[in-house]
């Protein structure tokens, strides 16, 4: 089913990209921190960003977020529709809320004509915990086909006013569960669809369930939009997020850095480099691979397509290109050689 396109901002959602999406975590109240955060997330690469607005002091946080990134802001809503009205006045690109809970069709509607005025779309999100009693007895527990009903039922408050400016999200906890339930929607409507494991944890199990959850459905060519769901700073989602697209070749920007997991011919401290190469390339747009091997007996013809890449040795190293090796160099000059070379690409 071909996937309705929907404008967030800059951003076109069904256009073939999947855009990167994280969340502020700072104190609905701290207006200077939630602004330094947001302007952190967009320098990361997030490319839609989301805040939380629980009350109508909260508002205040749309403009001075706007005055300082160019990415479009999402604002997160639960049950007041008057704090979607004031969002959408204070210049919000989209906004996040469930029409069923916002009270009447009176409600619903004032939301409705509001975004429709303004060019805002408007994101349903269904998670296991959300479910509406009725669907919930329907069903017993959280399922996939619950998730569905529920998403379906505020899709249909919205089109009851000839609403479609729609983005669907029905997130779990439980990874098979969230599959299931995305492949089973974008077989039931055309909307666009933001992927996301909710819940998923720390910053380790987090990024398994994510990649696992939201990577399988991208190779299956479902989701427009992700956002990767961590306790953690927003920035490791972000980074987590661009790793995952990398990883399944939905992102061929930037370094893709290849390393060995190490082994007992390894003599030299190849993850502690791994990381300091990782982290010195984070900001680096040049599309290349970078090899970080542990012994010169694999490494440079196991990385042979490597851009450019180290191999260790007996406290010294390899630097070679393309699998033929350049020269051997000092253990202490490891990193700042391979990133003169990488300089010079």
């Amino acid at each position: 089913m071909a996937v309705e396109q929907v404008r967030v901002g800059d951003c076109l959602l069904g256009d073939g990209k999947i855009y990167i999406q994280s969340m502020l975590n700072v104190r609905a109240d701290d207006i200077a921190g939630n602004v330094e955060q947001a302007v952190r997330l967009e320098q990361a690469g997030c490319e839609i960003l989301r805040v939380a607005v629980p009350d109508r002091d909260a508002v205040r946080l749309i403009p001075a977020i706007k005055e300082r990134i160019g990415i479009p802001l999402v604002a997160d809503i639960h049950f007041d529709y008057r704090l979607a009205l004031e969002s959408a006045v204070a210049g919000v690109d989209k906004i996040r809320i469930n029409p069923g809970n916002i009270g009447g069709d009176d409600h619903v509607k004032a939301v409705v004509d509001a975004c429709r005025q303004r060019g805002i779309p408007i994101r349903i999100g269904v998670n296991g915990g959300s479910l509406e009693k009725e669907i919930l007895s329907k069903y017993g527990r959280p399922t996939p086909e619950a998730l569905c009903e529920s998403a379906l039922y505020h899709v249909r408050l919205l089109e009851k006013f000839d609403f479609d400016d729609i983005v669907i999200s029905i997130k779990s906890s439980n990874v098979p569960m969230m599959t299931a339930a995305y492949r089973r929607m974008s077989e039931l409507c055309h909307y666009p669809l933001h992927l996301g494991v909710t819940e998923a944890g720390t910053e380790r199990m987090g990024l398994i369930k994510n990649a696992v959850g939201i990577g399988s459905l991208l190779l299956d060519g479902i989701g427009d939009t992700i956002r990767v769901s961590l306790t953690a700073d927003p920035v490791r989602e972000v980074y987590a997020a661009q790793d995952i697209l990398k990883s399944i070749g939905k992102n061929d920007s930037g370094v893709e850095i290849i390393s060995c997991p190490t082994c007992g011919r390894t003599k030299i401290d190849l993850i502690s480099l791994a990381s300091q190469v990782e982290e010195a390339l984070r900001c680096c747009n040049k599309k290349i691979k970078v090899a970080v091997m542990g012994c010169v007996v694999n490494g440079p013809g196991e990385a042979r397509e490597a851009d450019i890449g180290v191999a260790g040795g007996d406290g010294c190293a390899v630097l070679f290109k393309k699998g033929e090796i350049l020269r051997k160099i000092s253990e202490q000059d490891i990193l700042p050689e391979l990133l003169k070379e990488i300089e010079a690409l």
